[in-house]
């Protein structure tokens, strides 16, 4: 008995993993968080479709467990890369005490997406750190946005889109001004790409309160010429 958790990438179908598509493709039921990825997206997939918005993890974990034993192929759908807050892990540990197996089919991640279609890099040789984080909110008390402005590092924010003047003050006070980029539902309909600086990403990121990447860093546009080719 399998559940497969499928990296659903950013929005866009094409960028789904081959064998992430094949799976979707075979399923005979996909779960999926409708706040995140609308049911449109999946419907070239025949399955039976079942939006996970406002359940409880007991209910989701009780849907997938009821399809699996009945034998049915279920496809549990994660928007982006399940690894970065794809909360998972309590999603496996409940299927598993209940003999589920687990698989976990990687996707591309939504910083990626992003770096790609403004065709630029994240970590170089001279900014050779990227790191992945979100700004303080309701399901995390304290960040290290200052603390992580002190490094040589690229950052980058996820669920963080409605606190991106706030982030930019802290990073301002200490690395001073510097490329930003804001992706709105990259690789999806509604995509807005915004680029520009620290000191003008609260003015133009009015009215975007989720669902976007918020980057910050040097390389964003770093023009020395790479090493590898010295």
């Amino acid at each position: 008995m399998k559940v497969h958790f499928v990296g659903f990438g950013p929005g866009d179908p094409e960028l789904l993993t081959v064998r992430g598509y094949r799976i979707l493709k075979e399923a005979d039921v996909i779960i999926y968080p409708g706040s995140i990825i609308p049911e449109e997206s999946l419907s070239e997939f025949r399955a039976l479709k079942i939006n996970s918005h406002g359940m409880r993890l007991e209910e989701i974990v009780e849907t997938i467990e009821r399809y699996v034993k009945e034998g049915k192929k279920v496809a549990r759908v994660q928007s982006g890369d399940p690894s970065i807050y794809g909360a998972i892990r309590e999603q496996i540990r409940e299927l598993e005490k209940r003999g589920v197996e687990c698989e976990v089919i990687p996707g591309v991640s939504s910083v990626f997406a992003a770096s790609a279609r403004v065709k630029t890099e994240l970590a170089t040789s001279d900014t050779p750190t990227l790191i992945i984080t979100r700004a303080a909110g309701k399901t995390l008390e304290e960040d290290e946005i200052e603390k992580l402005a002190r490094t040589n590092s690229t950052l980058v924010f996820l669920l963080s889109s409605g606190k991106i003047g706030e982030i930019s003050e802290k990073i301002m006070r200490i690395r001073g001004d510097e490329p930003a980029l804001i992706a709105y539902r990259v690789s999806q309909k509604e995509e807005k790409i915004i680029e520009g600086s620290l000191s003008e990403m609260a003015e133009k990121s009015a009215g975007i309160e989720r669902m976007a990447v918020f980057i910050v860093g040097k390389a964003l546009k770093e023009t020395r010429r790479s090493r590898l080719y010295a």
